[in-house]
Parts: structure tokens; sequence; C-alpha cells
């Protein structure tokens, strides 16, 4: 069994998730017509609802950024290694399960970029998931 994850694959994952908070408010406008949902709401709970968008972005963005400036020390084995790779583990397993349990991805709308980006999306969901259990299970 491989006792290390190569460097660049870690790099890869960070990467992606990068580019996660990146894309993530164009899908929201674009595929999603968010904004215009929100609106429906009372302006506390749009609030709320632009806060929690935010804060995923952020935690995309931040967890990309460890991945991909400290990708030797996510597998190091110490209690910090074990702690962040279980946090960002546990998220991403979080979101898939989340993604397949409770979004209608059949209301995606039918434009071939949006059902290609859809599948994109979920495989690097995916990806993060596996990758960070990984990193997880070898810091164990």
């Amino acid at each position: 069994m491989l006792s290390e994850i190569p460097k660049e694959l870690i790099m890869a994952g960070g990467i992606g998730q990068i580019f996660t908070a990146l894309i993530y408010p164009w899908i929201r406008h674009k595929v999603f017509n968010w904004y215009e949902d929100v609106k429906q709401l009372k302006p506390l709970n749009q609030e709320i609802a632009k806060t929690y968008g935010r804060y995923i972005v952020g935690l995309n963005f931040g967890f990309g950024l460890i991945a991909l400036m400290l990708p030797n020390s996510l597998q190091n084995g110490s209690s910090l290694a074990l702690a962040i790779s279980a946090l960002i583990a546990a998220y991403w397993i979080g979101k898939v399960a989340t993604q397949f349990a409770y979004y209608p991805m059949y209301q995606i709308p039918q434009k071939p970029l949006f059902k290609l980006g859809s599948y994109f999306m979920n495989g690097l969901f995916g990806f993060f998931a596996i990758l960070y259990s990984w990193l997880f299970i070898l810091n164990l």
C-alpha cells in the first residue's frame, strides 16, 4: 500500500478546490438563478443565505490554499495534519452525501454546458472526499 500521496495529487486537489471557490458564484447566478430566489426571503434571511454562501466559498478557497501551499504538511502524521485532513474529509464527504441525498439534479437546466458541468463538479467533489479521506487514514 502506498504510504504517501504524491505531492502533485494533493496540489491538484488544492487547485480544484480553489477552482470550485471561484466558479461557485457564477454557478449560483447562471445555473440556479440563486440571487433572484434569495430576494424572495426576508431581509435577515437574505443576509444569512449570502453569509453562508460566502462561508462555502471561503472554506473551499482556504482548503485549496492549504493543499497547494502545504502538501507535505497535510500528510506528515502530526496531530494537526490528522485534524485538518479529518475536517476537510468530513466537509467533502458531507458535501457529496448532501448533493445526492437532497439536491434534485434534474432541476439543473438541460443546456449541455450545465449538464456536463454538473458531472464535472460532482466528480471533483468525489475526488476531494477520497483524497482527504486517504490523507486522514495515512495520518492515523
